[in-house]
């Protein structure tokens, strides 16, 4: 393993909480460091990470990125990214979000995963997160950026936290043997207007391959997902922008509804 600058993974980690404190947007991390590894990214997270959960904030699960072909192809990437769920991310199903909380927020309908087992890596299959999941559920990720203007490249997002912002869950709870995950379809829809449509399999070809990829890949920090913590497995279309006024809803067949507004 690299030698890693712990003054510099300390520094970016200021910069991205500048932008979290002032509600403005930073430059990016790799035009501060153009040779900034994807493993020095990581640490910038889990700094922020352990920055926060210092505070009382809790860890409540994980979120997938870059599972989509698109998303990779722009971003110049052939792997997924993570990053972490904290309690204060919560959102109700059906309720809104004051727009002083995000800074330039896209909304994406994905499948969320509940854990009855805890996940170890580096040898989970699909199988394993199948046979360690409690249920399923329709969620919202509204992902968000600390970088001015959306201008990330992979490092940029996985440093902050994967772009996450907010996330809802919504439908009922639905084992895993009753649905067929890989054909699920899904509808987004924004004010009422059908924006995109995807399917389960968008996600790496199956949302449980996506989890069982997460939980290789955090072994790597000796990080484990534990029983209870909710994973949201990557989006199934693509990311919609949202603003003051906005009303989304995601249906997921078998799932069922989940919604979210934006007020002033």
């Amino acid at each position: 393993m690299a030698h890693i600058d712990e003054n510099k993974i300390n520094r970016f980690a200021d910069h991205l909480a500048a932008a979290e404190e002032t509600r403005s947007g930073v430059s990016p991390l790799l035009e501060l460091d153009p040779q900034l590894t994807t493993e020095e990214a990581y640490r910038v997270q889990l700094v922020t990470i352990e920055r926060k959960t210092a505070t009382g904030q809790r860890i409540v699960g994980k979120k997938i990125g870059l599972t989509s072909l698109a998303m990779q192809t722009m971003l110049g990437v052939d792997q997924p990214d993570y990053g972490h769920l904290l309690d204060g991310m919560v959102v109700e199903n059906g309720s809104s979000i004051p727009f002083h909380r995000v800074l330039q927020p896209k909304v994406e309908a994905e499948i969320a995963f509940v854990l009855k087992r805890d996940l170890t890596g580096p040898r989970v299959t699909t199988l394993d997160v199948l046979q360690a999941t409690d249920y399923v559920l329709p969620a919202l990720e509204i992902v968000d950026s600390r970088i001015k203007d959306w201008k990330i490249k992979l490092q940029d997002t996985i440093a902050d936290n994967a772009s996450s912002g907010l996330y809802v869950l919504g439908g009922k709870p639905v084992a895993v043997d009753r649905v067929d995950l890989a054909q699920i379809g899904m509808a987004l829809y924004k004010n009422g207007e059908l924006m995109n449509t995807g399917v389960g399999a968008a996600a790496l070809g199956h949302p449980a391959y996506c989890v069982a990829w997460l939980a290789n890949k955090l072994s790597e920090f000796d990080i484990v997902l534990k029983a209870g913590e909710v994973i949201l497995s990557g989006a199934l279309s693509a990311a919609v922008n949202a603003e003051p006024g906005d009303h989304f809803q995601a249906r997921l067949a078998h799932l069922g509804a989940v919604s979210v507004s934006f007020t002033d």
